[in-house]
């Protein structure tokens, strides 16, 4: 059994008081599922416990007495976080909010939703389903993250060039402070300007400032007519971009615009064999279903940014599922590959095809191997770093590519992150976009909230 790092009197304050309403883990070996998130590449350290709190009151009571023992706490969803926000840290409680699945509310008269953290992402659209709704952020991990991790990393999806990311989908927060009381944000209307903005300022805050334990959120009238999907293929990744650039100029009504490199394609061919061997680019448009002109448009527009073949035309929602199904794909066909460093930055998207460009160069200057896949309506790339499964950290020659990447957008006017967090992997690079006077502003909240610096420590703030 792998030897627990601390077995103090928190760990059985803790037991002796939680260990009865929810489950607290203290075994070493269970513990090590709890040590890492999705990015690997981060070492995770040994949690003295966790706890998987089924109420709010829980959770309170597990932040209490972190606090007064001092002990570090790391907030925790489904683990999906590709930053890792949700590394542990030598002797920490991982605080996970898995166990809370109760969907409170759902208000169809006025589209708002009530959810606890750990309802799944696609659980809560299909319950919206039922009443001829939509819940709209979703990442491509929908079907297992979380809305607690997805608001605490502000998270985005296939649908952000209509819908925005979570931030736009939010409008109240139930959370719990470092020290154990329980707050509540924003109200359940559309306009709502009461005092300074707390719950736009705890979306994104990866865990840094306070627990997550519920969300209201807005939900959207579900399309009744469905989408028409367009696909184009081309012989050169920047050509996509182009295509890229052309629509949202142009202006079609876009409801995901999706892009995947010959890269991309490949590894999911010699996975799935699904034809797509000799394509350099594909890229997945939909457009809204009541508007046929605008599916012509993109399909114009794709053809003359130098599509190889007539674009695809459809409007069967079946054919649509498995064209979406090649997008999420990407992410474990680049897993089959190696060990993935997955990046995310985001550029203006006029900019998107110098982007490109810049991530083929890094790429081949460092003699790194790169997946590139982007949320392209909106700007937001997600180049992946595949590497040896036997390497031990991101080597050299990866870590100087990513170090270009970053670069090269916040050069053209962009982000080192669109929705993936900074969590560990991009805490130096913060203040390079943001600056010394804003990064002192984010200490001072930091400080306002969390005034013993127990929350998720070693994440965000350098």
């Amino acid at each position: 059994m792998t030897t627990l790092v601390s077995s103090s009197a928190f760990v059985t304050a803790l037991t002796d008081e939680l260990g009865g309403r929810c489950r607290v883990i203290t075994d070493g070996d269970l513990l090590t599922s709890y040590r890492q998130d999705m990015a690997t590449v981060v070492p995770g350290g040994m949690p003295a416990a966790a706890v998987l709190p089924r109420t709010t009151a829980d959770v309170s009571a597990a932040l209490r007495l972190a606090s007064e023992h001092r002990v570090p706490v790391v907030p925790r969803g489904a683990g999906t976080s590709l930053a890792g926000g949700a590394s542990a840290v030598d002797g920490c409680l991982v605080l996970s909010t898995e166990a809370m699945t109760t969907i409170r509310a759902l208000d169809p008269l006025d589209r708002t939703a009530v959810v606890e953290a750990g309802v799944v992402n696609a659980h809560l659209d299909r319950a919206a389903a039922e009443h001829g709704l939509m819940y709209a952020p979703d990442p491509s991990s929908f079907e297992i993250s979380t809305i607690g991790g997805n608001v605490a990393t502000n998270a985005g999806g296939l649908r952000c060039v209509k819908y925005g990311v979570t931030r736009q989908s939010v409008l109240g927060l139930e959370v719990v402070l470092p020290d154990g009381r329980i707050v509540e944000t924003g109200a359940a209307t559309t306009k709502n300007v009461a005092g300074y903005d707390l719950t736009g300022l705890l979306v994104g805050s990866e865990g840094t400032l306070a627990v997550i334990t519920a969300a209201t959120v807005r939900l959207h009238r579900r399309p009744v007519v469905p989408p028409t999907t367009i696909v184009a293929a081309f012989d050169a990744l920047d050509a996509a971009g182009a295509a890229v650039a052309r629509i949202v100029a142009t202006g079609p009504e876009v409801l995901l615009m999706e892009l995947l490199d010959g890269t991309t394609l490949r590894s999911i061919d010699t996975w799935k064999r699904m034809g797509l061997s000799g394509i350099e680019a594909m890229l997945v448009v939909q457009v809204d279903g009541r508007i046929p002109a605008d599916a012509e448009l993109v399909a114009e527009l794709c053809t003359g940014a130098g599509a190889v073949d007539e674009p695809a035309v459809s409007t069967d929602p079946a054919e649509a599922d498995e064209l979406l199904a090649i997008r999420r794909l990407a992410y474990p066909a680049a897993e089959r590959l190696g060990q993935c460093l997955v990046e995310d930055v985001g550029v203006p998207v006029s900019r998107l095809p110098e982007m490109i460009r810049r991530v083929e160069a890094a790429a081949a200057r460092h003699g790194v191997t790169v997946l590139t896949v982007a949320h392209a309506g909106d700007g937001n790339l997600h180049p992946t770093f595949v590497f040896d499964h036997g390497e031990a950290g991101i080597p050299a020659p990866v870590a100087a590519a990513a170090d270009e990447v970053f670069a090269a957008a916040l050069e053209l006017g962009g982000t080192i992150t669109g929705e993936h967090g900074v969590g560990v992997l991009k805490r130096d690079w913060l203040e390079r976009q943001v600056g010394p006077d804003a990064m002192a502003l984010q200490r001072a909240v930091k400080a306002a909230f969390d005034p013993l610096g127990l929350m998720n420590p070693g994440k965000v703030l350098a």
